[in-house]
């Protein structure tokens, strides 16, 4: 049985590892979109939206190869409205923080939601983490706060504003709230079905918010903006439609514990591309943490063989290669 589930926990070891690396793209694009003069929150709405589109077509060449899925229950499409609400609440919370203390401050809130999600699962019973997963965890943690710190300026002076830390430890609780209920929580809506309908549920948020605080007349500025628009639709498939594809994908085979500690190489992978593509300085202790979110995936992958119970659905398809993670 062990060995019959080794492939579906190698499959999620990849495919959180990839999706990792493929959100921290977001930092250079938001930035280069940034210098074209488009503000964060129309950045987030074209992510979400041009993600949403681009799954409604996965979703669209899937049912007419294999015809539609079951519909759900309704307690499943209760739990995935939910899944849509707290990926809103995390991308205008996360925003929110952005605004209001240092990035690094930011995301150092952000990334305690794998200790979130541990904390969860173990009281909750959901996953019952080893010895080795739990050195992992803290490794990766410890090594994920001296990437992000270790890029603050202490000349500059930092400063702390309690609703900015209060605005990123929301988004943490919010993501935490994601991944714990998109473990088990929609298990026969298809992948790609369900990440379409969130981003477009966070489009739509953001779309009526930038109505409400003025910001919406910047959401049509790419279309006169070749350059502006060509980051944009990146950003929607390669930083949002595919990543967030994967990220679900990563949930649903080897849990939430194990795909958040995973999830910590985004930190890691942004600093390096922030050094090459936006030439900002890479320290020596920030490859030192480096090092050790390396090495936490390195314990958790040789102490990890896969959930008894991690899955994809049925008929569940990665950017349409079938899938099947059933032990």
């Amino acid at each position: 049985m062990a060995a019959m589930r080794r492939p579906a926990a190698q499959l999620g070891f990849v495919l959180a590892i990839a999706g990792a690396s493929m959100f921290a793209w977001l930092g250079p694009l938001s930035r280069w979109a940034e210098a074209t003069g488009m503000a964060p929150l129309p950045f987030v709405a074209w992510r979400a939206g041009v993600g949403a589109l681009v799954l409604g077509v996965v979703v669209a060449l899937r049912i007419r190869r294999s015809g539609p899925s079951p519909r759900p229950p309704t307690r499943e499409l209760g739990v995935l409205a939910v899944a849509t609400l707290t990926g809103l609440v995390l991308n205008l919370a996360i925003f929110g923080a952005f605004a209001r203390v240092p990035i690094a401050i930011g995301l150092l809130g952000l990334y305690t939601y794998p200790a979130m999600v541990a904390g969860v699962a173990i009281v909750t019973g959901n996953e019952s983490p080893s010895g080795g997963t739990l050195i992992a965890l803290v490794l990766a943690l410890a090594g994920m706060a001296v990437v992000v710190a270790g890029g603050l300026d202490a000349a500059a002076g930092i400063a702390i504003d309690p609703i900015g830390v209060a605005l990123a430890l929301v988004a943490a609780a919010s993501q935490t709230v994601f991944v714990t209920i998109s473990r088990r929580g929609y298990p026969t809506v298809p992948a790609d079905q369900a990440m379409a309908v969130i981003l477009g549920g966070s489009f739509v948020g953001c779309v009526v918010i930038g109505l409400v605080t003025g910001e919406a007349s910047q959401l049509g500025m790419a279309f006169g903006q070749p350059t502006l628009l060509a980051i944009l639709l990146v950003a929607g498939s390669f930083g949002a439609a595919v990543p967030s594809l994967f990220f679900l994908g990563a949930i649903r085979l080897i849990g939430g514990m194990r795909t958040g500690i995973l999830m910590l190489f985004e930190p890691v992978v942004a600093v390096t591309l922030a050094a090459i593509l936006l030439h900002e300085s890479l320290r020596p202790i920030q490859v030192l943490g480096a090092i050790g979110v390396l090495g936490a995936a390195l314990v958790l992958r040789r102490t990890s063989s896969g959930e008894p119970d991690g899955r994809l659905a049925a008929d569940d398809d990665l950017l349409g290669v079938g899938v099947s993670g059933r032990p």
